[in-house]
């Protein structure tokens, strides 16, 4: 089913205004992320849309080709997954997921074949009649999700599913995550302050920056083509290079750059793209140097306003304190003009 929102806004009492009217438009069984930093707006946002929360006045959400604006969270018919799972502990996997479904006083017939074919869907048939408190972190997870799909909702939303989960498990799990989703069909949101889950997860991620949509798009064009600094640094970790544009050069204590751009404009640039270059136009200092077994990381000065690590592969590496030229990879560098650093 599609989602769209239009002029949908939240001020609370006292005047405090946690979301700007956003619109947005999501497809039938896309994969949408609300990706932002804590207070942006984004767990606001996916409450109004689930109707927890009413927006202000003049906002309208629609669900496909009705307006369920004034309708309650029953009457909406999503699916909602918490960070802390909600489920209960003295049930066992079946009865965790037949829950909702007997709620809706369904026949007993339908319940049960609907929760063996989400048991099945989430490869749950090992625990089907185990306790929750018998459960993994990730079993707990997939019955989450088994019992939030189980009712058919017509839009599943997600509140940072994998924040609880220490982040061994949480990178495991992101990509079980994925492959669930998309098994489903189902067109789903979840919101997240971890740009690599987003990036792993969503079709399309949405980029939030005090109760705006700062840019929304693939993983891969939000990465390539930023529309502002604060897109740059929260997908990608972009970080600004030490200088302003002047005269058709990047000015920095260590040296100039070639690069077009307004005079003004400032130049950012990612971890992965700045090399030790014999013959690199800039120069810094090394700061640290960690082995790592396959590779060194290297915290370099002098090029951005704070320590820039990167990854050099080879053999030996420079000593801390060391002079060093600096390459980066051609077309690498992300020019903003001031209008920009505040979108």
């Amino acid at each position: 089913m599609t989602l769209k929102l239009t002029g949908v806004a939240k001020t609370f009492p006292g005047n405090i205004r946690a979301l700007a009217p956003v619109d947005l438009d999501i497809k039938e069984g896309e994969i949408v992320s609300l990706l932002g930093p804590s207070g942006c707006g984004k767990t606001t946002l996916l409450r109004i849309i689930a109707g927890l929360e009413t927006p202000d006045a003049g906002g309208v959400i629609r669900f496909g080709g009705d307006d369920v604006t004034a309708l309650s969270v029953i009457q909406r018919k999503v699916g909602m997954v918490f960070q802390s799972y909600a489920l209960f502990p003295n049930m066992s996997v079946r009865r965790n997921i037949g829950y909702g479904l007997k709620m809706q006083k369904l026949p007993k017939a339908e319940i049960d074949a609907r929760v063996d074919e989400v048991i099945a869907l989430c490869r749950l048939e090992p625990y089907a009649d185990r306790p929750i408190n018998a459960l993994s972190g990730g079993q707990r997870q997939r019955v989450a999700l088994a019992r939030a799909f189980a009712p058919r909702p017509r839009i599943l939303l997600l509140d940072e599913p994998l924040s609880a989960l220490d982040a061994a498990l949480r990178g495991q799990l992101r990509d079980e995550l994925a492959v669930l989703l998309r098994s489903f069909g189902i067109t789903a949101i979840f919101v997240t302050h971890d740009q690599t889950e987003a990036m792993a997860i969503a079709d399309r991620v949405a980029v939030m920056s005090h109760g705006n949509i700062a840019q929304i798009g693939t993983p891969e064009a939000l990465y390539r083509a930023p529309a502002s600094p604060f897109v740059a640094r929260f997908v990608g970790d972009a970080m600004p290079l030490a200088g302003r544009i002047s005269g058709g050069a990047l000015h920095l204590d260590g040296g100039a750059l070639p690069l077009e751009g307004a005079d003004g404009s400032t130049a950012y640039v990612r971890a992965e793209d700045v090399k030790l270059d014999d013959n690199g136009p800039l120069t810094g200092r090394i700061e640290a140097v960690t082995f790592l077994g396959t590779h060194y990381r290297i915290v370099l000065s002098g090029i951005t306003p704070d320590p820039l690590a990167l990854l050099h592969v080879g053999t030996s590496a420079p000593t801390v304190g060391e002079t060093v030229r600096i390459g980066i990879t051609p077309g690498a560098i992300l020019t903003f003009s001031p209008e920009t650093e505040d979108a």
